[in-house]
């Protein structure tokens, strides 16, 4: 079960770095594209009488760049959130824990990850229902005019993989927690 866990954490990580990758070459050509064009209005081409300055006016920002990274980086995110609970590389603030008993930090621990799990199907469901009213209104983006229930379409997926993980996190705390000093899949040992 862990392999399976893992495959599919692993390779919605890969996917969501892709995903990254071409936001920022979208960014970066977006921002290219405006400044090009920013130099082809200039005063220097303008007074100059330069065929170049045309040329330059030819680029601009990607239309709908916004929207595209909105929608991406929110995908990406969900993309990252199952490889983040299986290898626990969540950021934690450990103020006060390192002074608790073995016992208190374990149970703290079956804690946090019950309730990443019931905080991450509870988003899973919220973003279904989101889509589906997107869906049934019909609302689109304001310059790509793209239906805004593609985004939760992919976020939903995203998430609902995240729940699978999570909930197998907390399975896997919780008979931690039960039998003792199990080691956990997650760290190199054994699987429960």
């Amino acid at each position: 079960m862990h392999r399976i866990m893992s495959g599919i954490a692993r390779s919605l990580a890969i996917l969501g770095g892709a995903v990254l990758v071409a936001l920022i070459s979208l960014t970066c050509l977006s921002v290219i594209g405006r400044i090009l064009n920013s130099i082809g209005h200039s005063q220097f081409f303008k007074t100059s009488g330069s065929t170049l300055g045309d040329y330059f006016k030819f680029f601009g920002p990607i239309n709908g760049d916004y929207e595209l990274v909105e929608a991406g980086i929110a995908l990406a995110i969900f993309l990252f959130l199952p490889w983040c609970q299986l290898t626990r590389k969540h950021a934690t603030v450990e103020l006060l824990t390192a002074v608790f008993p073995k016992a208190v930090n374990k149970c703290l621990s079956l804690l946090w990850e019950i309730v990443f799990a019931a905080v991450i199907v509870l988003i899973t469901w919220r973003l279904y229902v989101g889509m589906s009213d997107k869906m049934r209104y019909g609302e689109t983006t304001f310059l790509l005019q793209m239906p805004v229930w593609w985004a939760f379409a992919a976020c939903t997926i995203a998430a609902f993989f995240a729940s699978l993980v999570a909930l197998y996190c907390a399975y896997l705390r919780t008979v931690e927690t039960i039998v003792g000093e199990t080691k956990h899949p997650r760290e190199g040992g054994i699987e429960v």
